[in-house]
């Protein structure tokens, strides 16, 4: 009857058609609220504007006569049958309960892969950053020693093996070349044999032929492999000279259960030890280990044991031996001298003195700053940059800030932690910086501002990395930097949304002020492009100025990867007035395989929760991100530790729900009903998402 219904169509009106097929009695509401959401002058009746798209419209307005009504949809709706619904699923726009229609067979469960290579894992819930115990052990030559005997090192690997695992007998020479590297630049090397039959001649026989220099336990109780919790034959763990776990996981990823690869694509513990001599963090600071498993009779670990669901906490808590490493790796970015945070928390003076807010922050989940809701049981999602306590560290913070915060025995301090005093990225390649400086007024709010710099770049310019670097870091909200090619006002004024849905080049916010690319990936400058920067400024009491800096690395050649930022937008929103949990949805669908980078909602002062999602062309719905506490004051990326790949036709779906009650203490006016804007007191509905093309490479054109 109707066989104009295609993607047209759907663009606009995708749930509710959907829904209506699929459950008569839930559907109704939600096309009516679409449909209102629409019709912007509220006259029950949408015209070809406001739809803003003639094609469809015409199609439905068959009698020509320039509107069309909820009531024309329903009929259209009532045609659809579930076949053609299946069809036109993957162009319609989502809601919030959108459900993908019924399958009419149960796909097969994929068997798990036969191939297992390293998996990133949460550092702080692998232990790293802790301080590990003073181990004794007994070498191959019957000599005893303690890891305090590496003190003047400046750095110590811990690398278990084994001469009957393929996957370390394969490696081994991997680590005999790294021990060689490194020992010039003052790195010692322990290696633990932790399979009990392996013969001492065949471990002498692996130390002529790889030339490991290092001392060499036969752990044949498992005391070592059970104090620092080892997992397999083949994991490695990374100290610092004062005993702090900097890394722990994976050599490399060169052999793994099921493959060989002729190189390494990851490096892990030569890329942790270049971190640490320079006197950086690790990127990736654990992984899984890939190896023979070990089968361990847990004791007294060399640090507390994984969390459990109410852990405790540790017993004999001091400043030294615990709390200042938690400190430092969770709170130091910003809580030190000349950190955009309000306070120092360098010293325990600073830790003593603050200790009431720090409680009532942490034990409340405000500090760290994160928002991401756990992944659900079996999910593999997680994040590189996951600034949450573990359930452990957790515990043993907030029960040391409640007791009597002993200071403990400086000798278990940790390592200083320092902070370059200019480029956190290093030297940068170039700078640009405002033209003039921009004046912040003492009290009260700012509207954004927008400030042009030209780059005069003659040629195009692949930029491996930037940081934002405010000259006024304590008024600056946050930073987004967007790139305009050469003639891009010619085209005209933009619709609502359009400028946003096109992503942005660069961020700043507390905490996230910088971003290095990958080897083979950059982002795009086109010859004589424009920036601008959109500037949040927050008057803190004092009038100032501010010229806010970028600095740019650029890769020497083309990368195989351009990555780019799309915004899933809805500029059509509309938050009833009072209404204390407003959903708006969006969706696109993938019209190339992309693979995802990271996620970053963006809402103003009455965004309460955000959510990604997942249909995947064989209806499989998977929930990517969760941020069930939006807070404005934090505009975090999330981003992903594992890059996740999404084939073409999968619908990704953006989810955002809006606080505009009288309950939520930053509403300007709870009687309002808002409609998109640039300001904070309007709102937007942003989800922005970083990716890149596989099969496009450096030709990839934005498919989003």
């Amino acid at each position: 009857m109707f066989p104009f219904l295609g993607p047209l169509v759907a663009a606009v009106l995708v749930a509710p058609l959907l829904l209506v097929a699929a459950d008569p009695v839930k559907a109704p509401s939600l096309l009516e609220q679409r449909f209102h959401q629409l019709d912007a002058n509220h006259d029950e009746k949408l015209t070809r504007a406001e739809a803003g798209n003639a094609a469809w419209f015409d199609r439905i307005d068959r009698a020509k006569r320039g509107v069309v009504t909820l009531e024309q949809i329903r009929l259209v709706a009532e045609w659809l049958d579930p076949e053609r619904a299946g069809r036109l699923r993957d162009a319609l726009g989502a809601s919030a309960e959108i459900t993908p229609p019924p399958s009419s067979a149960t796909a097969p469960t994929a068997p798990a892969s036969p191939r297992e290579g390293p998996k990133i894992l949460k550092p702080s819930e692998a232990g790293v950053g802790r301080l590990v115990a003073d181990l004794t052990f007994t070498d191959l030559d019957g000599k005893t020693g303690r890891l305090s005997d590496y003190r003047s090192a400046k750095a110590l690997v811990i690398a278990f093996t084994s001469t009957t695992c393929p996957i370390t007998m394969k490696s081994t020479a991997s680590l005999g070349r790294l021990e060689k590297e490194f020992a010039e630049r003052g790195v010692a090397c322990l290696f633990v044999n932790p399979t009990a039959t392996d013969t001492v001649a065949d471990i002498r026989s692996a130390l002529r032929e790889h030339g490991l220099a290092g001392r060499y336990v036969h752990d044949r109780d498992h005391s070592l492999a059970t104090a620092l919790d080892a997992k397999t034959t083949a994991e490695v763990f990374v100290l610092d000279a004062a005993r702090t776990l900097i890394y722990r996981g994976a050599l490399d990823d060169q052999y793994g259960v099921g493959y060989s690869l002729d190189a390494p694509r990851h490096t892990y513990v030569r890329d942790a030890l270049t971190a640490l001599l320079a006197g950086k963090r690790p990127l990736v600071a654990a992984t899984d280990a890939p190896g023979c498993t070990l089968d361990l009779q847990l004791a007294a670990l060399a640090w507390p044991a994984a969390p459990t669901p109410a852990p405790a906490a540790q017993s004999n808590l001091t400043y030294h031996n615990r709390i200042s490493r938690l400190v430092q790796n969770n709170c130091l970015e910003c809580h030190r001298d000349g950190g955009v945070a309000p306070f120092s928390l360098a010293t325990y003076e600073d830790v003593r003195s603050h200790a009431g807010m720090m409680r009532k922050q942490v034990d409340r989940g405000a500090m760290p700053p994160w928002f991401a809701a756990p992944s659900a049981p079996g999910e593999s999602i997680h994040w590189s940059n996951d600034r949450s306590l573990a359930a452990a560290d957790k515990a043993d913070l907030l029960a040391w800030l409640a007791g009597d915060k002993p200071i403990g025995d400086p000798a278990e301090a940790p390592l200083p932690r320092t902070f370059p005093a200019g480029w956190l990225i290093g030297s940068p390649d170039t700078v640009l910086q405002f033209p003039k400086a921009v004046a912040i007024k003492a009290d009260g709010v700012m509207p954004y501002q927008t400030i042009r710099v030209e780059t005069k770049f003659t040629e195009d310019k692949w930029v491996q990395g930037y940081e934002v670097q405010p000259t006024a870091r304590a008024v600056v909200h946050h930073v987004i930097v967007r790139v305009h090619p050469p003639g891009e006002q010619a085209r005209g004024k933009r619709d609502a949304g359009g400028e946003e849905r096109d992503g942005f080049f660069a961020a700043y916010v507390p905490g996230n002020t910088s971003s290095i690319f990958p080897p083979g990936f950059a982002k795009k400058i086109p010859a004589g492009s424009t920036l601008s920067f959109q500037m949040h400024y927050t008057p803190n009491g004092k009038a100032t100025t501010d010229q806010t800096k970028l600095g740019l690395i650029f890769s020497p050649a083309p990368p195989q990867h351009v990555i780019q930022v799309a915004g899933l937008a809805n500029p059509r929103l509309k938050i009833p007035p009072g209404s204390a949990h407003h959903p708006e949805t969006t969706a696109i669908t993938l019209p190339a395989a992309v693979t995802l980078l990271s996620f970053t909602p963006h809402m103003h002062v009455r965004g309460k929760a955000a959510r990604y999602e997942a249909v995947l062309p064989d209806g499989t719905r998977r929930r990517l991100l969760d941020v069930p506490a939006y807070d404005f004051n934090w505009q975090l990326p999330y981003r992903l530790a594992e890059p996740l790949s999404l084939p073409r036709g999968t619908r990704l779906i953006y989810t955002a729900w809006y606080d505009n009650s009288t309950g939520n203490p930053a509403n300007p006016d709870p009687t309002k009903t808002v409609r998109w804007g640039p300001q904070t007191f309007d709102e937007m509905m942003l989800g922005y998402v970083e990716y890149f093309v596989p099969e496009r490479g450096t030709l990839a054109q934005s498919p989003l």
